[in-house]
């Protein structure tokens, strides 16, 4: 939430940015490593997880001038989400985020995405950006929705 009151992308935006990313990856290791997950750990993560994706979502469009291509794009993988959601809490009666590579490779590309907008053309962020989201997105309805157990932690739709 501090990250919505700081300037975007001024000195203190991008150094609560790192801190953020890093406390996520920090909890999730500390949690395997001392043996301390939970179900309960797992599902705040990922809410966290979708509140910050949710916060820097708002600044980019607020901030940047997305291309006009990338707006219709962004809304369907944000409705494969929702959808995916649906489906996961209607088969079990809770949320459904689930940690596959695909979701993790979607996490790491978006932490990357004020440092690679800074490097390379926005138009070619954003397109690499809306490709892995697309796939982790289907990915993760597609498991959802032929799964016959919730299994959080599978790894992808081919650990089945």
């Amino acid at each position: 939430m501090s990250l919505l009151f700081a300037d975007p992308f001024s000195p203190l935006f991008y150094a609560l940015y790192i801190i953020c990313g890093l406390s996520d990856v920090l909890d999730g290791y500390l949690a395997r490593r001392l043996s301390a997950t939970s179900n309960f750990g797992q599902a705040l993560d990922s809410v966290s997880d979708f509140l910050f994706i949710g916060i820097m979502l708002f600044i980019y469009i607020i901030y940047i001038a997305l291309p006009g291509w990338s707006i219709p794009w962004i809304i369907l993988i944000a409705a494969a989400r929702c959808l995916s959601i649906i489906v996961g809490f209607g088969k079990y009666g809770k949320l459904t985020f689930l940690h596959t590579y695909s979701n993790k490779a979607t996490g790491f590309a978006l932490f990357l995405f004020p440092f690679l907008y800074s490097m390379f053309p926005l138009s070619i962020t954003i397109l690499v950006l809306c490709i892995v989201a697309s796939i982790s997105a289907l990915e993760e309805l597609l498991i959802n929705a032929t799964s016959k157990v919730l299994q959080r932690d599978i790894k992808s739709i081919f650990h089945h």
